[in-house]
């Protein structure tokens, strides 16, 4: 299974259509996003292209294929427009290896508060904007970045997940700058 993983959408039509159009290019079976889809917060200004009911259509379309977890942006009132689970504080992603990978937005689970987890776990985070890969004691730490909203000069960013390889990618062209395999 080859899945998608891109986080802080933040209401962003514009970066939310170009991750779907990723999304299709990759030929990628699962969308995974850890959070912070609609409203772009308080500490954030607004995002380009700004428009959360498109949004809403567009990551409704395809609701059958996407896992969510809750970021710290999103409320009950976004649950009640959008058509496929995002109030989970964190999921659980077994691919039958003897690992297994969290997923959560990263506000309250992170490397610093991690989920019990068991060495060689991966913990993916999204919530600072800022894409990552840390080896700490007992799991492995990664952030896709943002889609929408990049920090600390990082690009528009998504990972791919597959066959036990990780690669980050631009989201402007696809092309991969890092890469880690499990």
């Amino acid at each position: 299974m080859k899945y998608m993983i891109a986080s802080d959408i933040h209401g962003s039509a514009k970066y939310c259509q170009i991750m779907l159009e990723r999304f299709a290019a990759e030929n990628t079976d699962r969308l995974l996003l850890l959070g912070d889809l609609l409203y772009h917060g308080p500490r954030n200004d607004l995002p380009e292209y700004y428009a959360p009911k498109k949004v809403i259509k567009l990551l409704d379309s395809l609701k059958d294929s996407i896992v969510c977890v809750r970021g710290n942006c999103d409320a009950e009132v976004d649950q009640m427009v959008l058509h496929f689970p995002i109030m989970a504080e964190y999921a659980v992603l077994d691919f039958g290896g003897k690992n297994l990978i969290y997923a959560s937005h990263g506000h309250v689970f992170n490397k610093e508060n991690p989920l019990p987890m068991s060495k060689g776990d991966i913990l993916l985070c999204g919530h600072t904007h800022v894409p990552a890969c840390e080896k700490n004691e007992n799991f492995i730490y990664m952030n896709p970045g943002s889609v929408s909203i990049p920090k600390e000069n990082s690009p528009h960013s998504y990972m791919i997940f597959e066959n036990g390889k990780f690669q980050w990618k631009n989201l402007h062209d696809g092309k991969v700058y890092k890469e880690f395999t499990v």
